[in-house]
């Protein structure tokens, strides 16, 4: 605890005013990550959201958001490709000029019990889930601790927690995410400490944090059995499904400026799933 109140100087900004800031968020146009480019951009931010393959859907939410306070641009690139990942990377500080806000929310399933889950099943989920998240923040990393400051936030899941039947390399490549922020967090702070970087007037760091959804309504969930979604509710203390705004709330709280206390921890948004 400071004994010198004013020896911070924080930013004259409003609390969630994220204006004249920069967002990538990988898998920004649908589900979870749509909510979340959504959530920034009504706070002000310049979203460049991140899609795979389908252009058409991809555009059709860029027009969507057409009256934010903030813009949205369009990055296609492969997440499970290092290289793809920088050039993305590149392109966004590019055309924007900075970046402060990284988001790693891109994730697939490929849903197999172990004894019938191939190699290729294992290595798919983890290299898009668990590497692709390195494979952003690698390029990035550079950029924030020679600006001294930035936000990454790693969108895990509850199932990273608590595992699953059927999701082992889902629930892998999720828990993998706790670890990999939390060093992260260190390592960004140590970096920053140690070039001087936090001693500045209205220092506000380079932070790093997880969130962990629990079931959420979304294209992913749309196909699970009735009977089985009713289970789970049953399951939860709060006895529903969460929605994506829920999730990109916590996000959006995150990126703020005045968030920059608060590195290295993980936020569950699950409904009390994991109690």
């Amino acid at each position: 605890m400071s004994t010198n109140p004013s020896s911070t100087e924080y930013p004259a900004r409003e609390d969630g005013d994220l204006s004249g800031r920069v967002a990538l968020v990988t898998g920004g146009t649908r589900g979870i990550g749509a909510a979340i480019s959504q959530r920034l951009a009504s706070r002000g931010a310049v979203v460049a959201a991140g899609f795979s393959s389908n252009t058409e859907r991809a555009e059709a939410f860029r027009e969507s958001l057409d009256g934010s306070r903030g813009s949205v641009t369009l990055h296609q690139g492969n997440v499970g490709d290092a290289e793809d990942c920088a050039r993305v990377v590149t392109e966004v500080i590019e055309q924007h000029g900075r970046l402060d806000i990284l988001v790693n929310n891109a994730g697939v399933t490929v849903d197999r019990p172990i004894a019938k889950m191939s190699v290729d099943d294992w290595h798919k989920v983890l290299r898009v889930n668990l590497s692709g998240a390195f494979y952003m923040v690698k390029p990035v990393l550079n950029h924030m601790l020679e600006r001294g400051s930035g936000r990454i936030i790693n969108i895990s899941s509850v199932i990273g927690e608590r595992g699953n039947v059927g999701q082992a390399n889902y629930a892998a490549s999720k828990s993998g995410l706790f670890g990999f922020t939390k060093s992260l967090a260190l390592e960004a702070a140590f970096s920053l400490a140690r070039s001087g970087k936090l001693d500045e007037p209205g220092a506000l760091g380079l932070t790093v944090n997880a969130v962990t959804p629990g079931l959420i309504e979304t294209d992913m969930t749309a196909g699970m059995p009735e009977k089985m979604v009713e289970g789970l509710k049953q399951m939860i203390p709060m006895r529903r499904m969460g929605i994506p705004d829920e999730v990109a709330r916590v996000v959006a709280f995150l990126a703020d400026d005045s968030s920059a206390y608060i590195t290295g921890q993980v936020w569950a948004v699950n409904g009390g799933y994991d109690m």
